[in-house]
């Protein structure tokens, strides 16, 4: 029997601990701000209601109502015959795929955690983007810390779900929110925290018309669906360990409540510290390793802040490295009949061959480009953002909305069950039209 959650604020805390990553920081502070800031927060919202809520209640009531992983929870609910079980598959090869560069990033995390909690950056005349490029080039510190990401994450896991991955995310995501609010009431307290914070917060209309307002309203869309990792069944597994006391919808919600409560808190970190010290905040990596650790170095106290923000940061990432491999522990616990030291054993060793790839990918294979001019690291987040995410995605929905798969009327009886809010079956042709087309125009997009 599949061991359940000891208590439902540590089904919310670990599932939210998977959807809240790297993402969070590096890329909704600096979107909001290029699109109009308040105004595209209240679009994002809207979106995240409309196409975020639905698809992961869908992916958490397979889970809920078969009460297994992704391969045999199809197997459970589709129709005889049928092989919607494929799409299990390529969920568990895309978990696999997402942890070959994910636990390299969240070692980089790490690393810079060490560094600032060292000194490396109290020497004003260290120039951060050096710092940056000297880690990529050296693959045995990037490997070491890989390696820790990995073995540390298979060692939780491994205890259990309740003893192991639920106590210790409950403890990290705690951590997590008040390193968050620490770093928040530092950051726009500062003396010339408020171009940042108008840049930030105040909705310009304006600037939303000069970008175009559908621009606005895509980039919305395909951050509230990427902000999930919806789509390879990182969430199912933790519906079919959830209790059945409250509505899918209710607690899908939540779980979006408290990802853009970090994502919009990161951003009251960045643009007024940026702004105090006359940085240009941009997106991605560079954000995060180049620019951020300068604003520190300009802090007081800059060490204690700097070691703070990365603390918060290893958290963020390997909050969602836990949650993804139980998906793949649990996979092999019912697909192969091992029990969960064995398979976390396998999955360990899996896991850390498979990452060494993105590991030299910046230093002796950095000439290897495999898709068009992408690197290991950006052909394999390309593969999972952009194709088995918005695909896994329009799959599920299909799946819990059509009768030849397992039908919304079955869908909506295990959703709504419980209290809280539910979805109305008037919503019948938003689910099955609507919804999948929403989702096939962000898939379109990732490739314009």
């Amino acid at each position: 029997m599949k061991e359940k959650f000891n208590s439902r604020i540590g089904f919310l805390l670990v599932s939210a601990g998977c959807a809240i990553g790297i993402g969070n920081v590096w890329k909704f502070p600096y979107i909001t701000g290029q699109n109009g800031g308040g105004f595209f927060v209240a679009v994002y919202i809207a979106c995240l209601l409309l196409l975020g809520v639905p698809v992961l209640a869908m992916e958490l009531a397979i889970g809920r109502a078969s009460g297994k992983s992704i391969i045999p929870g199809y197997r459970m609910l589709e129709k005889e015959g049928s092989k919607w079980h494929i799409h299990g598959w390529f969920c568990i090869a895309g978990s696999y795929l997402l942890m070959m560069y994910y636990t390299t990033v969240a070692g980089w995390m790490l690393s810079y955690f060490f560094k600032f909690l060292t000194g490396k950056f109290d020497n004003a005349g260290v120039e951060t983007a050096d710092v940056f490029t000297s880690m990529l080039g050296n693959p045995g510190e990037m490997g070491f810390f890989m390696v820790l990401v990995v073995v540390a994450g298979f060692a939780v896991c491994s205890i259990g779900l309740q003893n192991g991955l639920e106590k210790i995310t409950k403890v990290m995501m705690a951590g997590l929110l008040l390193l968050i609010l620490v770093l928040v009431v530092k950051s726009v307290t500062l003396p010339n925290a408020m171009g940042g914070l108008k840049f930030y917060l105040l909705p310009d209309v304006n600037k939303a018309r000069e970008i175009g307002i559908a621009n606005v309203v895509m980039a919305a869309m395909s951050q509230a669906f990427f902000t999930l990792s919806i789509g390879i069944a990182c969430m199912e597994i933790f519906g079919a360990s959830m209790s059945k006391n409250k509505t899918l919808c209710n607690e899908s919600i939540l779980i979006c409540a408290l990802d853009t409560f970090v994502a919009f808190c990161s951003g009251l970190i960045v643009f007024p510290a940026c702004s105090n010290f006359g940085i240009e905040p941009d997106a991605g990596p560079s954000l995060i390793f180049i620019t951020l650790p300068q604003v520190f170095m300009n802090m007081t106290g800059g060490r204690i802040w700097g070691t703070l923000f990365f603390l918060f940061m290893t958290f963020a990432s390997f909050s969602t490295v836990i949650a993804v491999f139980e998906n793949l522990i649990s996979n092999l616990m019912e697909t192969r009949n091992l029990d969960r030291k064995k398979s976390s054993l396998i999955n360990c060793v899996i896991v850390t061959l498979t990452s060494i790839p993105c590991v030299l990918g910046y230093n002796v294979w950095s000439s290897l480009h495999i898709l068009g001019d992408r690197d290991v690291l950006d052909s394999e987040d390309f593969l999972v953002s952009n194709i088995l995410l918005p695909i896994g995605a329009i799959i599920f929905v299909l799946f819990c909305s059509w009768k030849f798969g397992w039908g919304l009327d079955e869908f909506l009886k295990e959703a709504n069950t419980g209290e809280g809010v539910k979805f109305s079956p008037a919503m019948k042709y938003y689910f099955k039209i609507v919804l999948p087309l929403l989702i096939l125009v962000v898939f379109i997009k990732g490739f314009i």
